[in-house]
């Protein structure tokens, strides 16, 4: 048995995809109305949908309206950089206590990307500015995890197994289908950093290698996962973050994507 009931939620980046510029704070309303219909406990919002006080209050009135939680926030910046550090460290002071009223508690964290593998310096600022982060975000009731696409985990984990080497305590948020995309094996990575790993963003993929439509669709072995995610204790948030190649055409509305999603979880992982 856990502790507490694993919540599962969907990430809005599959509405946001579709729109320029790639925003969600127009169409709350319907992504909050999809998501619930769809059976999920909560959302990760994007963070327009905090940019100011009456955004806030604007999202806390949906999630008590349409009976979904808000799970917490994507968000990032190049934290590599001292030169932006006071400006992301500004972003964050901003952010956090607007997360904070509408009853999130997760930060997905992502470090920024750079043409090459990052420098031994770079990594060390992202280090400096990640402890300065991390206790922000506990003040205000928030656990910050790092977030992955493929550049943090290619090269040997470089880029990710450089911030842990620094940063010993920060937890992580991966994304399961950046991993296999950058030839990480999840299951193998959840062994690994049993420990550590809070939250998770799941995504199908097909034999092909391109995205399906909705979960259940493609090839990727969630059960096996799932396992995984037992076996090492895991009690954070499960996350469906769907997207779908640039020349894809839908079948369907998004709603009903999302609620096939919410079976297969419920089905393939028992969550």
């Amino acid at each position: 048995m856990t502790s507490r009931t694993v919540t599962v939620g969907a990430h809005p980046w599959v509405y946001a995809a579709r729109r320029q510029p790639r925003t969600i704070s127009p169409i709350l309303d319907e992504i909050f109305a999809d998501m619930s219909a769809a059976g999920f406990e909560g959302i990760e919002l994007m963070p327009d949908a905090l940019a100011d006080d009456a955004a806030a209050e604007r999202v806390r009135a949906l999630s008590e309206r349409h009976s979904l939680a808000v799970i917490g926030t994507s968000w990032g910046g190049a934290l590599w950089d001292r030169a932006q550090h006071e400006e992301i460290l500004a972003a964050a002071r901003a952010l956090l206590p607007r997360l904070q009223a509408v009853g999130g508690r997760t930060l997905g964290t992502s470090v920024g990307r750079t043409r090459e593998p990052k420098s031994e310096e770079q990594l060390d600022a992202q280090a400096e500015l990640l402890r300065q982060l991390i206790p922000l975000c506990e003040a205000h009731g928030v656990v910050l995890n790092l977030h992955n696409h493929t550049y943090e985990v290619e090269n040997g984990e470089h880029d990710l197994g450089g911030t842990i080497a620094r940063v010993p305590e920060v937890k992580l948020g991966p994304d399961l289908n950046w991993l296999l995309r950058a030839g990480v094996d999840p299951v193998e990575f959840i062994r690994r950093h049993a420990g550590r790993i809070v939250f998770v963003h799941v995504r199908d993929q097909q034999a092909d290698g391109r995205w399906p439509e909705a979960m259940g669709e493609g090839a990727t072995d969630h059960t096996r996962i799932a396992e995984a995610l037992r076996a090492a204790g895991f009690e954070g948030d499960v996350v469906v973050e769907l997207a779908h190649e640039a020349d894809f055409e839908p079948t369907r509305p998004l709603r009903e994507s999302l609620r096939m999603s919410r079976d297969y979880v419920r089905q393939a992982m028992g969550y």
